[in-house]
């Protein structure tokens, strides 16, 4: 399963995720994914465009990762743009009241510099 990331500007960085977001996907980037996220006062935008699944365990890896931004002083969003069935199944769990999910990439970009 990829997982890329890009700097764009001083703290700021977008990891993008494509695939499935199950056990063997998750299992798959979860070394990768915690180490993208572990630096102080990091700034994430987590793309989730590119994820065609998103199960029970991909969830627990995108809350995991989040908690740990944040202890490090940082700020996690997570962008859907327009993957309805992502967008969804995340509103579902109620995972909006922790961390900001947008649709629009330049509004997840000033959420996660908020």
């Amino acid at each position: 399963m990829p997982i890329e990331f890009h700097e764009l500007s001083d703290g700021l960085r977008r990891i993008a995720i494509s695939g499935r977001m199950d056990i063997p996907g998750t299992d798959e980037i979860a070394t990768r994914f915690a180490a993208l996220s572990a630096a102080s006062n990091l700034r994430i935008v987590l793309d989730l465009t590119g994820v065609s699944f998103l199960g029970s365990i991909g969830i627990r890896s995108i809350i995991v990762n989040a908690k740990a931004v944040q202890q490090r002083g940082g700020r996690m969003v997570l962008l859907v743009g327009d993957n309805v069935a992502v967008a969804e199944t995340l509103q579902a769990t109620g995972l909006g009241s922790l961390i900001p999910i947008l649709a629009d990439n330049a509004a997840a970009e000033a959420a996660a510099l908020a």
